[in-house]
């Protein structure tokens, strides 16, 4: 078995093709040019795929997801793949995360983590495949009743820049699971570590055609996947304008989707937080993977008898965070993922002063001829404005936290739930009666106490409101990818008494 991937921390860089079908080509679409967020050098250039490539890629799915070889597989043969992939990633984990650190930026810290979470997705998707029961029904009649889970056939998986590898590992590994063939398309800033996984997957011996990696843009790959007849549900993590496209594509289709989008989650501080641990949770909350997370901590609520003191505190700590390449190994904030992306976050933060917000730190992109030349931009922390404003509003992605004072818990519950968002939020308290009440008041899919951004693959995500629909990960997250069939057994020797 050849291994395409380097295990060294060299920084292996794909050659140029993509994965359609289960054959190896280059693409026929647009030429990508990946660059180095930390130089802005060019990686590569990459023929992502065309409109014809996604219909070839469409049709071999469909066709290797209902062969008998792969279709006849009992669970625990199917979670044998997903041991075979996960196995491959981890030998290869070095490189790949290198690969990552060089496409997005991200410190090797990050990366290597992420590598690691998609080595843990793909090994407790095929635990939970083997140990998944159907349900035996209680029955209402001379019948027995039970549910059987069976495959869409082909699906499509649409995953975001800001953590490629773990994202695709949680939509495909479950779409796999589930009996599908699947179409990841990665986004157009980020693919190489995609195709590092696509790699992976086919040297772990898949069926051909069930698996293929189709780097483009979303207005024509993502589209014409989306559209696609053959295309029976879609998995999409990405921002909520391009989710409500999709959603109003799904509902001309009447076709499934599962939508993870945008995020502007509230942080609380309670008079009583400790503050050493409220601090460093928010940083990390907020200024790790750079503020391109979608649960991302930016609105921070500090209750006003203490505002000062945890503003003082946090804007210290916020000057002393180490800006600088993911590979530097001191590195705790990196560069954004593209300059167009730090560009506009620059803006966001010029209409927030133009609306009366106060830079409390950074603010600018960083001095110096280590950043000369790449995305950075300072961590940041603005206050002296109310929650409607834009900048409390509107998702920036990126290392921008807006501080505003509360007064009381119902004051805070109003402020926080202010917002078209509800994807996470974050609960600073000593008091876990009162911790346990506003987590349930919160409109959010995830409330973390005590603690911030802490993910599992064993426990379900998703949001509220224009964060999404629908769950993924969790024991039962292979059902997403999954339709639900009853079957009855009649048990009454006699006739239908109506026919009688």
């Amino acid at each position: 078995m050849t291994d395409p991937v380097t295990t060294t921390d060299e920084q292996p860089v794909p050659p140029d093709q993509i994965l359609v079908g289960g054959l190896w080509r280059r693409g026929g679409g647009e030429v990508m040019t990946p660059t180095n967020p930390a130089t802005g050098e060019v990686i590569t250039e990459l023929a992502g795929a065309s409109v014809a490539d996604v219909r070839e890629a469409v049709e071999a799915g469909r066709l290797a997801a209902a062969d008998p070889s792969w279709a006849n597989l009992t669970p625990h043969e199917r979670a044998r793949y997903l041991h075979r992939i996960a196995d491959l990633l981890e030998r290869r984990a070095a490189g790949i995360a290198a690969l990552q650190t060089l496409n997005t930026g991200k410190t090797l810290a990050e990366t290597r983590a992420l590598v690691a979470s998609a080595v843990g997705t793909f090994r407790y998707t095929a635990a939970a495949l083997e140990t998944g029961d159907g349900e035996l029904t209680t029955p209402r009649g001379p019948y027995l009743t039970m549910t059987v889970q069976e495959p869409f056939g082909v699906v499509g998986a649409i995953t975001p820049w800001n953590s490629p590898i773990a994202s695709d590992a949680q939509k495909v590994a479950p779409a796999l699971a589930a009996g599908n063939a699947v179409l990841l398309k990665p986004a157009a800033w980020t693919p190489l570590v995609s195709l590092a996984l696509g790699r992976a997957i086919t040297d772990a011996g898949l069926p051909p055609g069930l698996v293929s990696v189709l780097p483009g843009g979303g207005a024509t790959v993502g589209d014409a996947i989306v559209r696609d007849p053959a295309v029976g549900m879609v998995s999409f993590t990405g921002g909520t304008s391009t989710g409500r496209h999709i959603a109003g594509i799904a509902a001309e289709k009447l076709m499934p989707v599962s939508l993870e989008l945008g995020g502007k989650s509230p942080t609380i501080v309670f008079a009583d937080a400790d503050l050493e641990q409220t601090v460093a949770g928010i940083l990390y909350g907020i200024f790790s993977s750079t503020g391109q997370s979608c649960i991302a901590g930016s609105r921070v609520f500090i209750a006003r008898e203490v505002y000062d003191d945890v503003l003082r505190a946090l804007s210290e700590a916020t000057r002393a965070l180490r800006v600088g390449p993911g590979d530097d190994p001191r590195t705790q904030v990196a560069p954004l993922v593209h300059h167009r992306h730090r560009d506009g976050v620059a803006a966001a933060v010029d209409r927030a002063r133009a609306e009366g917000a106060r830079v409390v730190c950074g603010g600018g992109v960083p001095e110096g001829e280590t950043f000369a030349n790449g995305a950075y931009y300072l961590p940041t922390i603005l206050d002296g404005v109310g929650n409607d404003a834009a900048v409390c509003q509107e998702e920036i992605f990126g290392p921008v936290a807006v501080v505003l004072p509360f007064d009381d818990e119902d004051d805070l519950v109003r402020q926080a739930n202010d917002s078209v968002f509800g994807l996470a939020c974050g609960i600073w308290t000593g008091d876990y009666r009162r911790a346990w009440r506003v987590a349930r008041r919160i409109q959010a899919g995830t409330v973390w106490i005590n603690t911030y951004k802490q993910l599992s693959i064993a426990t379900p995500f998703g949001g509220v409101k224009e964060s999404g629909l629908g769950t993924e990960k969790g024991r039962h997250g292979i059902r997403t990818y999954s339709r639900t069939k009853a079957v009855y057994w009649g048990l009454d020797e006699a006739p239908l008494p109506w026919a009688r």
